[in-house]
């Protein structure tokens, strides 16, 4: 199968936060307003707004990695270099919910995005047994443990409007022989957890990750989506942190939401704009692959009725992981930024 390695985002999901960056983000509210809204007076820190709220409802947030890189440029006079970034940090992107603080976090964020009058958009990736033990392998120690994940960002949301996609991969391992059987029966009774406890929340829309254009076939994984659940999940989403075209993912897409209720989708466009990687090793074309551009930016004004956004889940700029000469998953990689800028 082409794309078997799945999602291949290879998010670092470790303590990406830190105290003080999780301050950063509880206190972002008061430097990013509506439409006009920006991150604050300071020189030195580059000015963000808010997209314009009818196509683009997902926060932006002023305070991001690629944020801090376009006000690094911008103070050191380099205008070409920051003109690409800024394509990046003026759009919404996910917030990947760190193992260590969810309520902290899920509240920060979604408190963020309130008061901007705007979603915020989560990733949740801390499934026991996740990525295989690859490039993000890691996770919650056992059950129990992301159980009480759950609750955390649960607590954090709240009532506030938050757009998750849940659990990049999980799935689709346990279809395509990378999770261990023994591992099976849990993963599907943690995600049926997941969704119904985020599903309750009135004012959050829960999206199941669904694999991508690539890896398969839907009639390989739409049974496996039910088992987790999906009957209680908003819709699913396709092609996370992978480059398949929004054209192809729509397709796979479609197919998938017929087997499944006709459920909506939503599609991650944050580097599909020039399609998939298809030279060297199969194994390691979703890894930092080169010649990749930025897709759609974000909107719920899409191309077809059931898709239900273009997102940005996985945040370009961020490295899959240690090839290619990429740092470390989840780590800003400047190089890669401008090349995905300019298409």
């Amino acid at each position: 199968m082409s794309g078997k390695r799945g999602a291949g985002h290879r998010h670092a999901s470790g303590a990406r936060l830190s105290a003080a960056a999780l301050g950063a983000a509880l206190l972002v509210a008061g430097c990013s307003s509506g439409d006009g809204g920006d991150s604050g007076d300071d020189p030195g820190t580059a000015r963000i707004t808010q997209q314009p709220k009818g196509a683009n409802p997902f926060w932006v947030n002023p305070d991001s990695k690629a944020a801090g890189e376009l006000a690094s440029l911008e103070k050191d006079g380099k205008k070409t270099e920051a003109e690409g970034i800024r394509k990046i940090a003026e759009q919404p992107m996910g917030e990947w919910i760190s193992p260590e603080s969810p309520e902290a976090e899920a509240r920060g964020y979604t408190e963020a995005a309130e008061k901007a009058d705007r979603t915020a958009l989560l990733v949740l990736y801390n499934i026991p047994h996740r990525d295989c033990g690859q490039y993000s392998g890691g996770g919650a120690a056992d059950g129990n443990a992301y159980r009480e994940w759950i609750d955390g960002v649960a607590k954090g949301i709240e009532d506030r409007p938050a757009t998750v996609v849940l659990e990049p991969d999980a799935v689709l391992h346990l279809v395509d022989g990378c999770t261990p059987d023994e591992f099976h029966e849990e993963r599907y009774d943690l995600l049926k957890y997941a969704l119904g406890k985020l599903g309750a929340l009135p004012a959050t829309k829960v999206y199941l990750d669904a694999g991508n254009a690539g890896w398969g076939h839907p009639d390989q994984i739409f049974e496996p989506l039910k088992w987790a659940g999906i009957d209680q999940a908003d819709g699913f989403a396709v092609n996370v942190s992978n480059f398949y075209t929004t054209q192809d993912s729509i397709a796979y897409g479609k197919q998938l939401s017929a087997k499944v209720g006709n459920k909506p989708f939503v599609i991650d466009t944050s580097r599909n704009g020039n399609g998939p990687y298809a030279e060297g090793d199969e194994s390691e074309r979703w890894c930092n692959p080169p010649g990749r551009a930025l897709g759609e930016t974000p909107t719920t004004k899409t191309a077809d009725p059931q898709v239900d956004a273009y997102l940005w889940v996985k945040r370009p700029g961020e490295s899959d992981g240690e090839c290619k000469g990429g740092p470390k998953a989840g780590e800003w990689w400047t190089t890669y930024a401008l090349t995905l800028a300019k298409g």
